[in-house]
């Protein structure tokens, strides 16, 4: 397997820790039941009580992303959850590159994160220089 540059570990460990910040905000300001979840959640279409299960739900994901033995199956889960949150807004007509690839950029983020610091995962998704 390839080895890890100090430089390379340290932006991976940097770009994760950027999402990993977001998506903790994220869970708690559902986990709290903050009036501007059930806002938002009703604009996608979803009941007001529907914030606190899926303030749990990626808790759970973001936890096992953050912890280096399961962060693959960490980012696979949160890839699952943030598709879920793409094709919500695709629904319902919100602008794609504000609201709806909103999803795709943090799911960029953590993939590239763990592919910056885990040979592991950059020999699961080779990047070669000539094709």
């Amino acid at each position: 397997m390839p080895e890890t540059s100090k430089k390379m570990r340290l932006t991976g460990y940097t770009l994760s820790g950027l999402v990993i910040l977001f998506l903790l905000m994220d869970a708690t300001m559902k986990l709290l039941r903050l009036p501007i979840v059930a806002e938002t959640g009703l604009e996608l279409g979803w009941p007001p009580e529907t914030g606190f299960p899926l303030g749990l739900l990626l808790l759970a994901c973001t936890l096992l992303y953050i912890w280096p033995r399961t962060a693959i199956l960490g980012a696979v889960l949160l890839t699952g959850y943030l598709g879920g949150a793409v094709a919500a807004h695709v629904r319902i007509g919100n602008p794609w590159f504000s609201h709806a690839f909103f999803g795709v950029y943090l799911g960029l983020f953590i993939w590239g994160g763990l592919w910056l610091r885990d040979a592991s995962v950059r020999a699961l998704f080779p990047y070669a220089k000539e094709v």
